[in-house]
């Protein structure tokens, strides 16, 4: 694209811009002190845990679990690893599937969750939401859908990069 057909950011895109940006790349920092602090759990962990406690069966395929994770398989395979030496996952053969692997929430890392879910949900709300009224968790709601849909896992950042 050449530089003259760029359409540059107006003054009140930037000023949305720069502050989402900030807000994406300190957040997970945020979070992960917290949680690691009072849980010994970085938030991608937490995220994971999470991710199978809400699932009627409490488990996921792994190659569903790292697209929803936003993952690599080995960043996921290396992080199942760390949680299942901890007796939280397990890795399971896919009921479904013989030659896929699932990664299995145990009744220990459901404690987990649970023991941990207070204080995550705690620190969101420092973070976040009691900064905002009620109507601009509305918003708040409407343009992460939007943002979500574009970059999310059937968006634009599911396209490969190499």
């Amino acid at each position: 694209m050449k530089r003259d057909e760029v359409r540059w950011l107006d003054e009140s895109e930037a000023a949305a811009w720069v502050p989402l940006v900030s807000a994406a790349m300190w957040l997970p920092t945020a979070l992960d002190i917290q949680l690691v602090r009072d849980a010994g759990l970085s938030h991608f962990e937490y995220g994971v845990l999470s991710g199978l406690s809400m699932q009627a069966d409490r488990s996921l395929r792994l190659r569903d679990l790292a697209k929803s994770a936003n993952s690599t398989f080995s960043r996921l395979s290396k992080v199942i690893d760390r949680l299942s030496d901890q007796g939280w996952v397990e890795r399971r053969p896919d009921p479904q599937d013989g030659r896929s692997t699932q990664a299995v929430l145990t009744e220990a890392g459901w404690d987990k969750v649970v023991a941990t879910a207070p204080g995550h949900v705690n620190r969101v709300r420092e973070l976040i939401f009691d900064r905002l009224t009620r109507a601009e968790i509305k918003q708040l709601g409407a343009i992460a859908v939007k943002i979500s849909a574009a970059v999310g896992p059937d968006g634009a950042s599911s396209e490969k990069l190499i």
